[in-house]
């Protein structure tokens, strides 16, 4: 079970931020499109992150790019594995993304990253984005599947 600071943080949610800050660090592509993602919320198994929508990340329709959903399906998933204890977060073996609804410049993403199952060598997610309406989840964006492989030593 987490514990959780004074600030209301969990263990795990600080251990997904720190996980995330060396991600961030190697990337330039999440760098690019994650720079101002806000991780709201961890335990094991579950990490609740928001990102408004950007100019970089809408497609010639003004309206949010397939290529930006499958990377935060791609990043999400990997921090719900994190949240299992692991310094890293694996490589992709699949992604499945079912494009639900759109989202356009200003909305408010909020990304629901779930690992159902980390192994030794295999982890399977299920993520689901979708618009903020009032401070709660509304329109489904996208859902997704990604299986990540991983090294448990």
């Amino acid at each position: 079970m987490s514990s959780v600071a004074m600030d209301g943080s969990t263990e795990e949610l600080i251990h997904v931020k720190k996980v995330w800050d060396v991600m961030k660090g190697k990337s330039p592509i999440y760098n690019f499109l994650l720079a101002n993602v806000e991780i709201v919320s961890a335990t094991k198994g579950l990490v609740v992150s928001r990102l408004t929508v950007e100019n970089n990340h809408l497609n010639t329709r003004g309206t949010i790019h397939g290529a930006v959903s499958a990377s935060l399906v791609d990043w999400s998933g990997g921090l719900a594995i994190a949240s299992h204890g692991l310094e890293k977060s694996g490589a992709s073996i699949d992604i499945h993304v079912t494009y639900i609804g759109t989202a356009q410049l200003g909305d408010v993403l909020n990304i629901e990253a779930t690992a159902s199952k980390v192994g030794r060598s295999l982890a399977f997610t299920t993520i689901r984005i979708s618009k903020l309406v009032d401070g709660q989840p509304g329109p489904m964006v996208a859902t997704a599947s990604h299986t990540k492989y991983i090294q448990i030593k």
